[in-house]
């Protein structure tokens, strides 16, 4: 009965090796403040004169190709709806983590009375940044930013009417929904929310959030 025994006690080590191999994705560790690996090109932003908070940007188109997040970048995916824009965002997210090798992590708001509950379990997981997909998020979020101003929020596809200092948006003239209190912009075109759109906008805004070029609206046209 012995041979058993030793097989047992066997796998019980190794699932014990598996487990501690694993301890560099557990989120309740401290890790290095993550920074920018690259720089960005010229005319992204003027260096001698910084955007002041709630100002709009507009980059020259990829200058921000050469920025990448260091390693072991934690970001939670905090997403809401199914209509077409809110997936090619969320697809584009997931595609950019992929490639970067971002520790990314998705929360999903399954109703409307989930939007808020969502926010606040993305920021419970103590990210280095949540990147929100889907418009109905944009209201919720006016909502919590303010209370939670240690933690960095991404806005892909839209914006808010009044983000802090915290929140930072990439928005364009198919997009720029700020909320049911302002209304959908009359220029919203759900087929601008193509794949290399979606794809400017989380690089575009992450370069921003690692340059530490918050706090404001990113214009991709």
């Amino acid at each position: 009965m012995r041979p058993p025994h030793r097989a047992v006690a066997t796998l019980a080590l190794a699932a014990a090796l598996v487990t501690g191999c694993s301890s560099g994705d557990d989120w309740s560790r401290p890790h290095p403040k993550p920074t920018a690996v690259g720089t960005l090109g010229p005319g992204f932003t003027d260096p001698s004169a910084p955007p002041h908070p709630e100002a709009t940007l507009t980059p020259r188109p990829g200058t921000w190709a050469g920025v990448h997040p260091s390693k072991g970048y934690r970001v939670v995916l905090l997403t809401a709806g199914d209509d077409r824009p809110a997936k090619a965002l969320a697809a584009a997210v997931r595609d950019w983590a992929e490639e970067e090798r971002v520790d990314l992590r998705t929360v999903a708001a399954d109703d409307t009375s989930d939007l808020v509950p969502s926010i606040v379990r993305a920021i419970e997981m103590g990210p280095d940044l949540i990147v929100s997909a889907g418009n109905d998020l944009v209201d919720p979020l006016t909502l919590v930013t303010p209370s939670h101003l240690s933690q960095r929020f991404l806005v892909v596809g839209a914006e808010l009417a009044e983000p802090t200092h915290n929140v930072t948006a990439v928005d364009w003239s198919g997009a720029s929904f700020r909320g049911e209190g302002l209304g959908m912009s009359s220029t919203y075109d759900p087929g601008s929310f193509t794949t290399a759109r979606c794809a400017a906008a989380i690089r575009a805004g992450v370069a921003a959030v690692l340059n530490d070029l918050t706090g404001i609206v990113i214009w991709l046209d």
